[in-house]
């Protein structure tokens, strides 16, 4: 087998054992790896109804077919289980060197079951897996805990993914981190620790073959060409920090808990200001030409990543205009190992229920829109569970439920799931993409608001080809990431089924065609589906916030522009036609068998 190694690893933390498995090649094609592969595992290891803190619900990390081929921007993984914050699928990418040595260990995919009965962490050694004492361990960072290791094992080309207290406290949105990159979303960090396992290293030399390596070195030559052009320019310049310019000036970048689509602000926080005045150094993932990552110099002295999405979430989302503070605070996110799009929305969802009356708790530390100390407070209670930061630690979803009242009318999340930083009343395609996302409220699993940024649609009005539009993107979402590739990649293909579908076949040795492909992303979204169904999905899980429907915005290009419910029913229908489901959103049998879905 080419591409693959055929092997999945079962380890059982509970009695200590672990078994290698055949992997099916019919599964490989079927799902290809990376999201595709862990769902279609997560489906056949979770037992129906599992609770996410069993230790009978998996966690699944997956290797892809891609990963190690050289190709840019492919050295990443995938972790799937169910998660604590919706009760769904969780389903998160990493990136970097321990993606390249999970797939040296010999395995395109690794199950954890069970609970150790004290700290553990593993070291997956080639084909060996070692159980070993993680006390010593225990309430370390990831970072702290990535160097202790390949000091203990006495190997510095050992590689980690690890959890830090977030994790360790089973805060419902706690990250994996390795190398300063975090499996983010979803709470994969807190399933971890629900299992005591604090890290796992890995270090192997079962490199995967090709069936072409001339076919695939030529494309790889090509694609790495093509990263360092026009398409990508932004990411190497700027990095993502550039959007919030941009979204300020469109009216829709979320503010003060979304009660605005502009911040008055944003000047300091503009990516343009931070690279002029917090600038440190450009950094990639392993096997990157882009090298997107822009390091700025914290408050504490430090080199701090800084993404949109963080910058966003404890930025403007909570009222702070200091980049000094955003980024001190995404620094104690990566130490705790805490998503920073929740733990941004979760405090904006704290600070408006304060400034109402509705959280006595929060007079003591001022929680307060555009306190700066407060979000310094909040952060590492949040990560300890202590005081308020217990309330918060379970997400907005299930703060909101334990006030009670109007609360849940501002916890501004889709299933559980806190919204990224896109304003939906302004993109309406991106509205209906968050609705639907079996994730939850993701900008990653659809790239739904690409298409109102292309101008191919009226962004501020909805129509009946929404549903077309983001099922496509989903689709197509679905595709990137099992195989894995990074999505800062993707306009770099001119025609990216036929191109994916040539270089599978040159990876695999299969004959594997553009509709192949096509029909594997549908598929593959499909699946998930159908796991959210199994575990209790209904009909008004797909659905936004209250204050989405209710309430017109109030400030910038777009201000007095709303969504209401009888627009998202209508964009709703689009979507379930264009997916061939019912009208409810259920999927019939017939589709099931026109994708060769056998349940």
């Amino acid at each position: 087998m080419h591409g693959f190694h055929g092997r999945l690893l079962t380890i059982d933390l509970s009695a200590e054992t672990y078994e290698w498995r055949a992997l099916e090649e019919s599964r490989l094609r079927a799902f290809l790896g990376g999201i595709g592969l862990g769902t279609s595992l997560l489906y056949d290891f979770a037992p129906a109804g599992v609770e996410p803190f069993s230790p009978a619900n998996p966690l699944i990390l997956t290797s892809a077919p891609l990963v190690g081929t050289g190709l840019t921007t492919t050295a990443k993984y995938a972790v799937v289980t169910k998660s604590p914050l919706t009760g769904f699928i969780a389903d998160s990418l990493s990136s970097s060197f321990f993606a390249l040595e999970l797939k040296r260990i010999g395995a395109d995919a690794v199950v954890i079951t069970g609970r150790s009965s004290h700290p553990t962490y593993l070291f997956i050694r080639d084909k060996q897996v070692e159980f070993r004492r993680a006390d010593h361990l225990w309430g370390k960072s990831p970072k702290e805990t990535e160097s202790s290791l390949r000091s203990e094992l006495g190997d510095t080309g050992v590689r980690v993914a690890a959890i830090g207290r977030a994790g360790e406290n089973r805060v419902r949105f706690a990250t994996i981190s390795n190398e300063g990159r975090h499996a983010g979303r979803g709470g994969v960090g807190a399933v971890m620790g629900s299992k005591n396992l604090k890290a796992i290293a890995a270090r192997g030399n079962a490199a995967a073959t090709v069936a072409d390596p001339q076919g695939v070195e030529a494309i790889a030559e090509a694609m790495r060409a093509r990263s360092l052009g026009t398409m990508t320019a932004k990411y190497r310049e700027i990095g993502t920090v550039a959007n919030l310019a941009v979204f300020n000036r469109l009216g829709t970048l979320p503010t003060r808990n979304f009660q605005q689509s502009t911040f008055d602000d944003a000047e300091e926080l503009t990516g343009e200001s931070l690279v002029e005045n917090n600038f440190s150094r450009r950094y990639g993932c392993a096997s990157c030409t882009i090298r997107c990552e822009h390091l700025f110099k914290s408050l504490a002295g430090e080199e701090q990543r800084l993404e949109y999405e963080t910058l966003f979430a404890l930025g403007p989302l909570c009222g702070i205009q200091d980049s000094t503070t955003v980024l001190e605070a995404a620094r104690l996110c990566d130490l705790y190992g805490l998503d920073t799009i929740s733990t941004g929305g979760t405090i904006a969802w704290g600070m408006e229920c304060a400034a109402k009356g509705l959280l006595p708790e929060a007079s003591g530390i001022g929680l307060n829109f555009g306190n700066a100390d407060a979000v310094m407070k909040i952060i590492p209670a949040i990560a300890q569970r202590s005081g308020l930061g217990e309330l918060l630690a379970e997400g907005s979803k299930r703060a909101a439920a334990r006030i009670g009242g109007e609360t849940g009318d501002w916890a501004m999340h889709v299933k559980g799931l806190e919204l990224p930083g896109y304003e939906p009343r302004s993109l309406k395609t991106m509205a209906l993409g968050l609705a639907v996302s079996p994730r939850g409220a993701c900008h990653n699993r659809s790239g739904a608001y690409e298409v109102d940024f292309s101008g191919e649609v009226d962004r501020l009005k909805t129509d009946g080809r929404r549903g077309m539009l983001v099922a496509a993107s989903e689709d197509f979402s679905a595709v990137l990431d099992s195989l894995i590739v990074c999505k800062f990649l993707r306009k770099c293909f001119t025609d990216f089924y036929a191109e994916a579908g040539d270089l599978i076949s040159k990876v695999t040795g299969w004959s594997y065609s553009a509709d192949e492909l096509k029909r594997a992303g549908e598929r593959i979204h499909t699946l998930k589906k159908l796991f959210n169904v199994r575990e209790g999905w209904k009909s008004n899980d797909d659905w936004l916030p209250p204050r989405l429907l209710k309430e017109a915005l109030p400030t910038g290009v777009a201000e007095g522009v709303g969504l209401s419910e009888s627009e998202l029913r209508e964009m709703l229908q689009s979507y379930y036609r264009a997916r061939g489901w019912d009208e409810s959103g259920y999927v019939p049998k017939a589709k099931l068998s026109e994708l060769g879905i056998s349940m």
